[in-house]
């Protein structure tokens, strides 16, 4: 199944709260960008789409040689929504769902990948990891999805979707931290490159 879907890696924001360039940070001897789609692109999905902004041309050469497409937002100061508009239009037209996963987070859970797709397959809308109670990520969308994906606006993302959509939303559990672990500040870089070298 994983391989008729496809997968987006939303890289667009600044990352003001790091103080910039956190997606370019170094993790482990590689940039965090990087390590999430190197990870991604392993995973056997359809395609893998990066959708960038603030800093476009420094991720696209971070990027150099993954096996991805990359796809600029042009409106990505907008917030997250943008990269998600973006993202969803640039699907292959036959994709029949697609992961989503956040440029600054290197550590989520991949093996969930598939059993994310079964379950938003069942549930008729979407899926989500649940570790400790708390929604994480990547969130994997069916098509059915797609329509409301490419209408959002601001920087909320799709929380208020999966809200609304309740019983057509499932999760699945995990006690991986590294499906809530994302990179926001320092303290979070260095987190996250202890977990990556344990």
């Amino acid at each position: 199944m994983i391989a008729r879907w496809s997968a987006l890696i939303l890289a667009g924001g600044a990352g003001r709260r790091f103080g910039g360039g956190k997606l370019l940070a170094d993790l482990a001897g590689a940039p965090v960008i990087r390590r999430v789609a190197d990870r991604v692109a392993g995973v056997g999905f359809a395609e893998v789409i990066a959708i960038t902004g603030a800093e476009d041309a420094a991720i696209a050469r971070a990027l150099s040689g993954a096996d991805l497409s990359i796809t600029p937002a042009p409106d990505w100061a907008e917030g997250m929504a943008a990269s998600l508009r973006t993202g969803i239009a640039a699907l292959d037209p036959d994709s029949e769902g697609v992961c989503v996963f956040l440029g600054d987070m290197p550590l989520v859970p991949l093996e969930l990948c598939p059993p994310l797709v079964a379950a938003a397959v069942q549930a008729g809308y979407a899926a989500r990891p649940r570790c400790k109670g708390k929604p994480g990520h990547p969130v994997a969308f069916t098509r059915a999805a797609f329509g409301d994906l490419i209408t959002l606006e601001g920087d909320r993302g799709a929380t208020a979707l999966l809200a609304a959509h309740g019983d057509a939303v499932a999760y699945v559990e995990t006690a991986d931290s590294g499906a809530l672990l994302d990179i926001d500040t320092p303290s979070d870089l260095a987190a996250a490159v202890a977990a990556w070298k344990a």
